[in-house]
C-alpha cells in the first residue's frame, strides 16, 4: 500500500495542525508565510542537540 492510499484511507481521522515557527523573536504560523518563505521554511535542516 503506497503513502497516498493510506492517506487516503484515514483522510477522515485526519485533522489540519497550525505550525509555528520563530521569526525575528516572535512564533508566526508558517501558513501566513509567502509562497518563498514556505519554500524556505521546507528546505530547513531540522536537528536534535542530544545531552551528553
Amino acid at each position: 500500500m503506497s503513502e497516498k492510499e493510506i492517506l487516503e484511507k484515514l483522510q477522515e481521522k485526519r485533522t489540519k495542525c497550525v505550525v509555528y515557527t520563530r521569526v525575528m523573536g516572535y512564533h508566526r504560523p508558517v501558513e501566513s508565510f509567502n509562497l518563498g518563505k514556505k519554500g524556505e521554511h521546507k528546505e530547513r535542516v531540522k536537528f536534535c542537540e542530544c545531552a551528553k
